[in-house]
């Protein structure tokens, strides 16, 4: 392998490591690689729930590791509607009495408890329900629904329901913790993630016409929270600017090793990778909190651009080792992807080279929705890892060395070639040329159910 294949391969945070070790001199304490950070980062604070002192701790020690490197990295602080789980409890109290296994989803608000009967609502079809008695039930919604979470809210406010309980689409008894309200306000009923096993049961139970009572009770709240994103800038020659972003924030039931520790510490391998560096545009390295709560640290990070000169902005949620680099349909874009991945040696090549499919419910969206082209990696995880992300098993075990090492050295190449591409220029879309790139992948309808759609009716 020759030098220059070897820079373009791996030119991973092992070089900036090595680097480190031999300015500093020998009796240097070696930065921890990405995954050690990881690790420490998940066992020692454990989850990272927007606003909670695990989330603050862990930050605080990100910034720690930074500043260690050299870095001066900058807290930007912001308010949010934030929430925190409370002793919510479901239980069947018949045929039998059981206690079954649930999450509510974020927003969900506290209320005194009550009793009710149970309805299978399938997939939720208005043909079906119009045939099932819902007013003052509960209930249980299949995981193959084509429902947004708003227009489930909506449904159950229309039907007359007193909560929801949505099967999980995972087995093995897994919840997926997620928002309930994108928007931030407090859900007018409570809706639960429950096990995949325990609804079914539920369901077999009411398809066989045995009365199925259930009593809830709800102690999680909503309410405001102070919380920060963190940015570090390497300065280039030029003003225009390479935004590297990853949500720091996680739900609070795992540790958030997948989501999002895996682009936790991609971004920290590429501050260890560009220590030194002199890049031609500017590179600024976020790591956002409130994503899974609605997108929050992103939304105010691109509110606050103004007329900052922006090449483009790519985003590090759940990257497995790349398999393909999407332009997420900015078609400006794809020559420089195309630039980067044809100056890779073939072997190192990636399967799906550059695609341009424009996608939701990331951070990206935000930084597209004010004009600034995004991209992001098409990085599996394996599904024996994945299936449990969102839930108590989303542990740091489940996240490979070889994930984390591979996966950062594509992140690294790809960064330091778009950051020293003269030919890519900073430039922003009007809100027409916006609009398109969204309607363009048929994604109004769900934009406007998360409250995203900025364009009109």
């Amino acid at each position: 392998m020759s030098p220059g294949r070897r820079t373009e391969v791996r030119p991973t945070w092992r070089c900036a490591v090595l680097g480190f070790f031999l300015a500093v001199g020998v009796g240097a304490t070696e930065p921890a690689t990405p995954h050690a950070f990881l690790e420490k980062l998940c066992d020692d604070f454990g989850p990272r729930m927007t606003g909670s002192v695990g989330n603050n701790a862990a930050m605080d020690r990100l910034a720690a590791e930074l500043r260690a490197l050299g870095y001066a990295p900058e807290k930007v602080a912001f308010t949010m509607s934030g929430w925190e789980r409370g002793d919510d409890r479901v239980e069947v109290l018949a045929p039998f009495a059981r206690r079954l296994r649930v999450a509510a989803l974020g927003y969900a608000e506290a209320h005194a408890a009550f009793a009710a009967a149970i309805v299978d609502l399938g997939n939720a079809k208005a043909a079906e329900l119009d045939k099932l008695e819902t007013r003052g039930r509960i209930g249980v919604l299949s995981p193959t629904t084509a429902l947004q979470t708003s227009e489930i809210v909506a449904m159950a406010v229309a039907r007359g329901l007193r909560a929801v309980l949505f099967v999980n689409r995972e087995g093995g008894g897994q919840l997926l913790a997620r928002t309930g309200s994108f928007s931030g306000t407090p859900l007018p009923l409570p809706i639960y993630s429950i096990a995949q096993e325990e609804g079914q049961w539920l369901q077999r139970l009411l398809a066989r016409g045995t009365p199925v009572r259930v009593r809830m009770e709800t102690k999680s709240r909503c309410r405001e929270v102070q919380t920060a994103n963190l940015r570090l800038v390497v300065p280039g020659r030029v003003d225009s600017r390479l935004i590297v972003g990853a949500h720091f924030d996680s739900w609070d039931l795992g540790q958030g090793a997948m989501d999002n520790g895996i682009g936790i510490a991609q971004l920290y391998a590429l501050a260890l990778a560009l220590r030194g560096a002199k890049p031609h545009h500017t590179v600024e390295l976020v790591w956002l909190n409130g994503e899974e709560q609605g997108l929050r640290g992103s939304r105010f990070a691109a509110s606050q651009l103004g007329a900052t000169p922006v090449v483009a902005m790519l985003n590090l949620d759940m990257v497995g080792v790349p398999i393909g680099v999407n332009a997420l349909g900015d078609d400006s874009l794809v020559p420089a992807l195309e630039r980067w991945h044809g100056a890779r040696p073939e072997s190192a090549r990636l399967a799906k080279g550059v695609e341009n499919l424009n996608w939701l419910a990331s951070d990206h969206t935000p930084y597209q929705l004010v004009g600034v082209r995004a991209l992001t990696f098409n990085g599996p995880i394996p599904r024996e890892s994945v299936r449990y992300y969102h839930d108590f098993a989303d542990t740091i075990d489940k996240v490979a060395v070889k994930l984390i090492e591979d996966a950062s050295a594509v992140v690294v190449g790809c960064v330091r070639a778009l950051a020293n591409d003269r030919e890519l220029r900073a430039e922003r879309r009007s809100a027409e040329e916006t609009e398109k790139l969204f309607t363009r992948f048929g994604l109004e309808k769900r934009m406007k159910a998360m409250g995203l759609w900025a364009f009109g009716p």
